[in-house]
């Protein structure tokens, strides 16, 4: 079992920057790839960016060049830093750690960017 403690959401103006942390913690293997989903209200969950112990990124299109995600190997600990927020950007963030065939979640932390 894998457990991810998230923090960091909260209220921020349009244009703000916000960053968020996901820990992980329990049977982690070195071997993994962390990142963030988001789910906005009445839409699916979908790609927010991921991050492998490899090294490789994936961004979604429409946070490219606003939000950047690191990982700090050390700490079991991933982070996305947000910037150039929008109203668009508000929605419960969500940390995922995987491994195989193995995927765990995080409970959810709320972001809202206020116009």
């Amino acid at each position: 079992q894998v457990q991810l403690v998230e923090s960091g959401g909260g209220l921020v103006q349009a244009g703000g920057s916000l960053r968020l942390s996901c820990a992980a913690s329990g049977s982690t293997s070195s071997i993994n790839t962390m990142g963030w989903y988001r789910q906005a209200p009445g839409k699916q969950r979908e790609l927010v960016a991921l991050i492998s112990s490899g090294g490789g990124i994936r961004y979604a299109d429409s946070v490219k060049g606003r939000f950047t995600i690191s990982r700090d190997d050390a700490k079991n600990t991933v982070y996305l830093q947000m910037g150039s927020l929008k109203p668009e950007d508000t929605a419960v963030y969500y940390c995922t750690w995987r491994y195989s065939v193995y995927t765990y979640w995080g409970q959810g932390t709320q972001v809202t960017v206020s116009s």
